[in-house]
């Protein structure tokens, strides 16, 4: 199945899962509205696929009080924009055992990124998209979160407890939005070979690239996924996790939801 929408957003699209996302869905036929912090990576996707398919936009989603303007900006340019895929992610190292390595300025930009920013965007778009479901068209709101959001592992517990934080927000506000047309939908990676595991930002890591599923397969099933109208797309290794526990835990959920409802 092809891509359902044809003017996305794409938040982190200076390198990795989402720069390589923008690629495919440009060559699949959507229009790409490419933004992150690097400028001149941005200005590379535009020069190899041109203006008509690709517009970039450079812009730091911690910076939280820009992002209403930064929204409005975009919705106004382009008020046929059906969907953001909400990719923007860093992940540091975090080790208690040895407090004297906390930098809490650190751990706040990691969740200020992973998480407090997802929900200002959330915010700003939805009002504009609420809108655009008066006359009966469907939008998306796609978040890319983790497979650690389901189970963690110790080198890097603030990453996994954003992405954690990420994945119950949006199981909310799947259910709050149900009676409109915005789709919300979850992409859950496993580790992909990209940089965010790079030894700049957690030096405790060597030939951090090479860890994880290559980037071009995981590419190929997170698509198809995303292509098939699904609402969770767990991809690769994150597989298990999900179908070991997360389907049942949502069942509790959604019986939650009921009782709290009035159900039985």
């Amino acid at each position: 199945m092809p891509f359902p929408y044809k003017k996305i957003v794409v938040l982190g699209a200076t390198s990795g899962i989402g720069e390589a996302l923008a690629r495919r869905l440009v060559e699949d036929g959507s229009f790409v509205i490419a933004v992150g912090r690097r400028k001149n990576n941005l200005d590379k996707l535009v020069h190899e696929y041109g203006h008509e398919k690709i517009q970039a936009v450079p812009f730091d989603i911690t910076k939280l009080e820009s992002i209403p303007h930064f929204v409005q900006n975009i919705t106004s340019t382009h008020p046929d924009v059906d969907c953001v895929l909400l990719n923007s992610g860093i992940q540091r190292k975090t080790d208690f055992s040895d407090p004297n390595s906390i930098d809490l300025d650190a751990i706040n930009l990691e969740f200020t990124t992973n998480y407090t920013a997802q929900l200002a965007l959330t915010k700003a778009f939805l009002p504009f998209f609420q809108k655009k479901g008066t006359d009966g068209k469907e939008s998306a709101l796609i978040y890319v979160t983790s497979g650690l959001a389901l189970v963690p592992i110790t080198r890097c517990s603030n990453y996994c407890a954003s992405k954690a934080a990420l994945h119950q927000f949006i199981l909310c506000l799947r259910e709050q939005l149900k009676n409109s047309n915005i789709k919300v939908v979850e992409l859950y990676p496993p580790a992909v070979q990209t940089e965010l595991h790079d030894e700049k930002h957690q030096p405790d890591i060597k030939n951090g690239g090479q860890i994880g599923m290559p980037l071009d397969e995981f590419v190929q099933e997170a698509y198809a996924g995303l292509s098939s109208g699904k609402d969770q797309v767990p991809v690769g290794v994150a597989k298990r996790a999900f179908e070991a526990f997360e389907v049942k835990r949502q069942e509790v959920f959604a019986h939650m939801v009921k009782a709290m409802a009035g159900g039985s």
